[in-house]
C-alpha cells in the first residue's frame, strides 16, 4: 500500500459520505446533481485535468444510458401496453387467488426467478416491476398486510434477480470470470444454481417478510397507475391471459435461446449471430414492444393514435429514473478512471485468504469502491487468474463462482441498480439501503458459504 493508494481509498469513502448528506441532509439536493457534484469533486481530489473530468462524466453517463436507458424505456411502453391491456391485473389476480398471502412473495420469486435465468438486474426488473405494483396494490387493497405491501412483494424479486446476475452464466459477469481463469461453463452454471438457491431464499422471501412489515415504502401515485391501471376505451373483454403472458415474456424468451444457442452452438454459426442479434436486450425489448402493440392493441381493433400517446406517456414518470442512473453511471466511471480499483488490489495483495475467500473479497472490495459489479470481477479475476494457471487443486468453477457472489455485495449508492430500485419504489436512501444494499449483502454471503461447502463436499 502506497501514500496515494491510501488517499484514494479515502477519497472513495469520502464521496459516499459526501453524496449521502448532500441527499439526506436540509439541502434535499436531487440525487442527479448529487451525483455530478461528488463526481467532479472526486475529478479534482485525485488530480485529475478539467476537461478529463468533463470527458469521464459524458463517457460514464452515455455508457450507462447506452446500456440500460433505452431498454428502461422500453420497458417502461411494454409495461404500459400491458396494463392498458389488463393482462398485468390478470396476472396479479392469477397469482393471489391461487396463492396464500405468505406464498406470494416465494410466487414472485419464481417468477423472477425464470425472468432472470437471461436477463440483466436492471431489465428483470423491468419487465417485472407492472406485475410487482399489481400484486402489491391488490395485496395492500384487502386491507389484510401491515406494513409496505410493495416491499414485501419486490424484496423476493429483487433478491432472484441479483442471485441470477451473479451467479448464474449466460450473465455477462460470470461468463467473464470463467474467460479469465480459463474455466467451463458447465460446471460454473450448475454451483451457480446451487448458490442461487438458497441465497435468494434468504434474502428474498425471508427477508421480505421481515422488512416488509416494518417498512411503510409507496411507489410514486403516477408510475403506480401507469403500470397497474387499465385506461380501456371500450367494454371489449381483455386479452388472453395466455398471449398477455407471451407479450411479457417475448424479451426474456429471445434472451434465453441466445444463452442456449451460446453453449450448443459454434462461434461462427450464423444461426448463433442471428440469435444474439435477437437476444441483444434492446433489440429484445423493442421486439417485446413490437409484438405487444400488435397483438394486444391493433389486432383487437385499438386506435394507434391512442396506442401511440399512450406510448408518450408512459416515457414522463420514468425519465427522472433514467437521468439519476446516468449521473450514477458518472459517479462509477470518476472512480474507475481515478484508479481506486488499484488500490483495493493493493490492499488485498498483502492479505493470506484462501484463493475462495480472496476472490470474493477482491471483488466484494472493488464493486463496493467503484460502483461496478463487472470491474469487479474482471479485477478480480484478472488478479487471480495467474495463481488459477499455477495451483492445480484449485476448483476454477467455484473460484468463478465465488468472485461472481462478491460483486454483488453492499449494492449502494454509486451502482446504478441502487437508483432504479429507489426512484421505482418512492425509497428514502435510508429504505433503499434497507432492501437492495442488505437483499443483495445476504445473496452475496450466502453465496460465498455455499461456494465454500460446495468446495468441501466436491474434493
Amino acid at each position: 500500500m502506497t501514500p496515494l493508494d491510501i488517499d484514494l481509498l479515502l477519497t472513495a469513502l469520502i464521496s459516499v459520505v459526501v453524496l449521502v448528506v448532500l441527499i439526506v441532509s436540509r439541502l434535499k439536493m436531487h440525487p442527479l446533481l448529487a451525483l455530478l457534484v461528488v463526481s467532479v469533486g472526486v475529478g479534482f481530489a485525485t488530480g485529475m485535468e478539467p476537461d478529463r473530468i468533463v470527458s469521464n462524466l459524458v463517457t460514464g453517463a452515455g455508457k450507462t444510458l447506452g446500456a440500460v436507458g433505452v431498454v428502461i424505456a422500453l420497458g417502461a411502453m411494454l409495461g404500459k401496453i400491458l396494463a392498458d391491456a389488463g393482462v398485468t391485473e390478470q396476472i396479479a389476480a392469477v397469482i393471489l387467488k391461487r396463492t396464500s398471502d405468505r406464498m406470494i412473495p416465494w410466487a414472485m420469486m419464481m417468477v423472477a426467478f425464470v425472468i432472470g435465468i437471461p436477463m440483466f438486474f436492471e431489465v428483470g426488473l423491468v419487465i417485472m416491476l407492472p406485475l410487482i405494483f399489481s400484486v402489491a396494490r391488490k395485496l395492500e387493497s384487502q386491507a389484510r398486510f401491515k406494513g409496505s405491501a410493495y416491499v414485501y412483494v419486490g424484496v423476493p424479486v429483487i433478491a432472484a434477480l441479483a442471485a441470477m446476475h451473479g451467479m448464474v452464466p449466460p450473465h455477462p459477469g460470470p461468463l467473464t470470470a470463467i474467460a479469465a481463469l480459463k474455466t467451463s461453463v458447465g460446471p460454473t452454471m450448475l454451483y451457480g444454481f446451487l448458490a442461487a438457491i438458497p441465497a435468494m431464499i434468504l434474502g428474498g422471501p425471508l427477508y421480505g417478510a421481515f422488512i416488509g412489515p416494518r417498512m411503510s415504502t409507496r411507489p410514486d401515485q403516477v408510475l403506480l397507475d401507469q403500470f397497474t391501471l387499465a385506461e380501456k376505451a371500450d367494454d371489449k373483454p381483455g386479452p388472453s391471459v395466455y398471449l398477455g403472458v407471451l407479450a411479457a415474456l417475448l424479451p426474456a424468451i429471445l434472451m434465453l435461446i441466445h444463452a442456449v444457442a451460446e453453449m450448443v452452438l459454434a462461434k461462427d454459426n450464423a444461426l448463433l449471430k442471428m440469435a444474439g442479434f435477437l437476444g441483444n436486450p434492446l433489440i429484445a425489448m423493442l421486439l417485446g414492444v413490437l409484438f405487444a402493440g400488435a397483438s394486444l392493441v391493433l389486432a383487437r381493433g385499438g386506435d394507434a393514435e391512442l396506442l401511440r400517446e399512450s406510448l408518450g406517456k408512459s416515457l414522463k414518470p420514468i425519465a427522472s429514473i433514467i437521468m439519476i442512473i446516468a449521473g450514477g453511471g458518472a459517479f462509477q466511471q470518476l472512480l474507475t478512471s481515478a484508479k481506486v480499483g488499484d488500490a483495493i488490489v493493493h490492499l488485498t495483495q498483502q492479505s493470506a485468504f484462501p484463493p475462495l475467500v480472496l476472490g470474493w473479497l477482491i471483488a466484494m472490495l472493488l464493486s463496493v469502491s467503484t460502483g461496478s459489479a463487472t470491474v469487479g470481477i474482471v479485477g478480480a479475476a484478472g488478479l487471480l487468474a495467474p495463481l488459477a494457471g499455477a495451483d492445480p487443486s484449485l476448483n476454477l468453477p467455484l473460484l468463478a463462482l465465488s468472485i461472481g457472489c462478491g460483486s454483488l455485495f453492499f449494492n449502494y449508492a454509486n451502482h446504478a441498480g441502487f437508483w432504479m430500485v429507489k426512484e421505482s419504489f418512492g425509497m428514502t436512501m435510508g429504505e433503499a439501503t434497507k432492501t437492495i444494499s442488505v437483499v443483495q449483502s445476504i445473496v452475496a454471503v450466502v453465496g460465498l458459504i455455499v461456494v465454500l461447502l460446495l468446495n468441501v463436499v466436491v474434493q
